[in-house]
């Protein structure tokens, strides 16, 4: 937990300041997302509403402009608005519950998706359809699923990156603060290796290249846009491709593998080469395309492996997600094997 500059502010039943209140990052904050920070210490303010404040530059970082993904280091400042007037006009109809009621299919769940376990961390096959965080009208999503497995001391498994809602496959789950800590390091400094299958409408020209763009949320929607340098909140996101195998001209399995971590990162690229990738319903933008009889209009794109230091120090997590069924049933129909597949030959570099 953070701690205050100064004097607390004075707090309403809920918990949330009622005066602008700084609070400091302690070390055991360093690392961590601003959204995360703020889920953790005001879990009553929902996502949209920070979003709002994060845009209208009431939340600030060291008196700065910030955003939902900048990661805190240790004594930088945070300002917090009044936040318990605001939630009691705007949030509290969409507040989230201060505890999820634990029920034991939460936690099966989770060791159904287990593909590795060890003391630091937990690595999990994420289900097509299953939410990472919560969000307006979600009562299901892992990061309450994890509350199953707070132990003794009250710690719990902490998320080090995300997944789109959609998106199947590799989630990397700490089990204590330090490796949290080391985890996020690692991603931060890009020292870790991820890679992502993904079937996609036409055949990317040429079949191996370097998507280079800046992307900005699109205002008003819930989806990312290429923009030019220098536009506001734009950053620069560099995902590299391969063409692993197609079917005639209409579709390609390729392997993707994101050199930065933006938002729809991978989805907004593979769109703007003009191959979307299939059942993508906020990216998919070729019109009077047909899906081919058989194939689910879901969306196609699997973490399919990551490869990261071990948070103890000692070796690499290297560990791959199965395809889920309704691209395992995509592959069958138009005879693509994986067995076929070369990791060494076809990732990209």
């Amino acid at each position: 937990m953070s701690g205050s500059q100064s004097k607390a502010a004075p707090q309403n039943n809920g918990g949330s300041p009622v005066k602008i209140e700084m609070r400091r990052v302690d070390a055991d904050d360093a690392g961590m997302r601003l959204d995360r920070w703020f889920k953790e210490n005001f879990p009553e303010l929902g996502f949209g509403r920070l979003q709002k404040l994060l845009r209208t530059k009431q939340v600030r970082v060291d008196g700065k402009r910030a955003e939902s993904s900048t990661r805190l280091e240790q004594g930088q400042e945070i300002r917090i608005p009044p936040l318990g007037v605001e939630l009691a006009a705007d949030d509290r109809k969409n507040a989230k519950p201060r505890a999820r009621k634990l029920v034991d299919s939460d936690r099966e769940a989770i060791e159904q998706m287990m593909l590795l376990e060890d003391s630091h961390v937990m690595v999990l096959n994420k289900p097509a359809g299953l939410a990472v965080q919560g969000g307006s009208g979600l009562k299901r999503h892992l990061d309450g699923m994890l509350d199953a497995f707070i132990n003794q001391k009250g710690d719990k498994p902490r998320l080090v990156h995300r997944l789109d809602r959609e998106t199947s496959g590799i989630l990397l789950v700490a089990k204590t603060r330090r490796a949290a800590q080391e985890l996020t390091k690692a991603f931060r400094h890009r020292n870790t290796r991820k890679i992502y299958w993904a079937m996609v409408a036409g055949v990317p020209k040429p079949r191996q290249g370097r998507i280079s763009t800046y992307l900005a949320r699109d205002e008003g929607e819930e989806r990312m846009r290429v923009a030019r340098h220098g536009d506001d909140e734009a950053q620069h996101a560099v995902s590299l491709y391969n063409v692993v195998e197609q079917s005639g001209q209409k579709l390609s399995w390729i392997s993707l593998k994101p050199v930065t971590g933006r938002t729809h990162q991978l989805r907004t690229h593979a769109a703007h080469i003009g191959c979307p990738i299939i059942g993508d319903p906020k990216y998919f933008n070729i019109q009077n395309w047909e899906l081919p009889g058989g194939i689910q209009n879901k969306l196609h794109l699997l973490a399919r492996r990551i490869m990261i230091p071990h948070p103890s120090g000692n070796g690499v997590i290297d560990v791959s997600a199965p395809l889920p069924p309704h691209m395992q049933q995509t592959w069958n129909l138009l005879g693509m094997d994986l067995k076929d597949y070369d990791p060494d030959i076809n990732e990209p570099e």
